[in-house]
């Protein structure tokens, strides 16, 4: 997994408390909710799943807006977990990850993790090679967000951060709405406002395997990306500034092929730099929610994962830092590439680069994100 720093100080102690499942209800991936009632920091934390009318099923915590699993059917029906995750709330706060977690404030890498905003140099934390990564050592995804509504189909939760947190400027009023809709489609709102000028980029983090099996790499996987260009990066993942075309290089995806084809060429250098595939490519979409963005199918069990967003760009990343020593859901060990994240963003490293698409929030406005992730089978 992406490294990270360790959680200092983080108490977590169980209490007795209501999801919208029963404490001894199985969920329908194996789940058990009382395995996540805990405190932490005086908030309550619990498992909550949506359901829809076809059997799919998603079930979230909100300790770092999480989606922890996600249930649904493959070509000969039978229902699959497609994401990666632990089964236990103990093990999402002892063992620092970002599996399915609702990341701010500002998703992927800021240089050296220096902000300016308005003249002013803000120093962040530095978190990963030299940078901030993900919101610094305790971003969101190490928050517990507040739930302000429940029910069988959505799921909505706010976060209040604080100025300064992770020495970010502003009083930020967060939100993560997720719904389950009857098509077997997972919509994913991101809203926030401040009251001072700052910087937001949300993204969900899932880990997507779409064989339904962990152990099986997701190399044999079936990518196609909505775009013509991508951003590169130096040895320490962080975008050079540039913008290249994918044409005749292992980073195009403009036509459908496996993962595996070229991730192993180490010769070219952005593979050798990212450890595989850990790039932001540029939508060719204009943030249009109708076009698709991204689309994933596992040839093993016919699985395929379309994402619409209106954001300008998608990270890919090849589970690169996966190595064995995590154990998640079911005792599976998580091997290198045993999943794939498809994070809907703003560029990295936006706030360094003007002339990248803004992420600059100001008092008064709000920040918008939509992320749309639909199943389907491929028979």
């Amino acid at each position: 997994m992406k490294k990270h720093s360790f959680l200092i100080g983080l108490a977590a102690v169980m209490v007795s408390s209501c999801s919208n499942q029963s404490n001894n209800e199985t969920t329908l991936s194996g789940l058990v909710p009382k395995d996540f009632q805990t405190e932490i920091n005086h908030s309550p934390v619990n498992l909550y799943t949506l359901k829809n009318e076809k059997g799919m099923e998603v079930c979230i915590t909100n300790f770092g807006g999480r989606i922890v699993s996600i249930m649904v059917p493959d070509k000969n029906n039978q229902m699959k977990d497609v994401v990666l995750g632990f089964d236990n709330i103990a093990d999402y706060i002892n063992l620092p990850s970002d599996f399915g977690a609702a990341i701010g404030r500002y998703a992927n890498r800021i240089k050296e993790g220096k902000l300016v905003i308005d003249g002013k140099t803000i120093q962040l934390p530095k978190n990963n090679f030299g940078h901030c990564l993900h919101g610094g050592p305790n971003g969101w995804q190490y928050q517990v967000y507040k739930v302000i509504r429940s029910d069988k189909k959505e799921l909505e939760l706010m976060l209040n951060s604080p100025d300064g947190d992770e020495r970010f400027p502003g009083n930020v009023t967060a939100k993560v709405t997720y719904a389950l809709t009857e098509e077997n489609t997972i919509q994913i709102n991101y809203e926030a406002t401040t009251d001072k000028k700052t910087v937001i980029n949300m993204t969900n983090h899932s880990y997507f395997n779409l064989s339904g099996n962990p152990k099986q790499a997701i190399t044999s996987h079936l990518l196609y990306l909505n775009s013509k260009l991508y951003t590169p990066i130096d040895s320490t993942f962080m975008t050079t500034g540039d913008i290249l075309p994918v044409k005749e290089t292992p980073m195009d995806f403009s036509k459908a092929k496996k993962i595996g084809q070229d991730i192993n060429h180490y010769e070219y250098e952005q593979l050798k730099n990212g450890n595989g595939y850990d790039h932001n490519w540029i939508l060719n979409t204009n943030g249009n929610l109708k076009q698709v963005a991204a689309k994933l199918t596992s040839p093993t069990s016919g699985i395929t994962l379309e994402v619409y967003t209106n954001e300008p760009g998608i990270q890919v990343y090849t589970g690169n830092f996966l190595n064995g020593t995590v154990k998640g859901k079911k005792g599976i060990i998580y091997k290198q590439r045993s999943a794939i994240c498809l994070e809907t963003q703003h560029y990295p490293d936006s706030p360094n680069k003007p002339e990248w698409p803004s992420v600059y929030l100001e008092p008064g406005s709000t920040y918008h994100s939509r992320c749309i992730f639909k199943f389907s089978v491929n028979k």
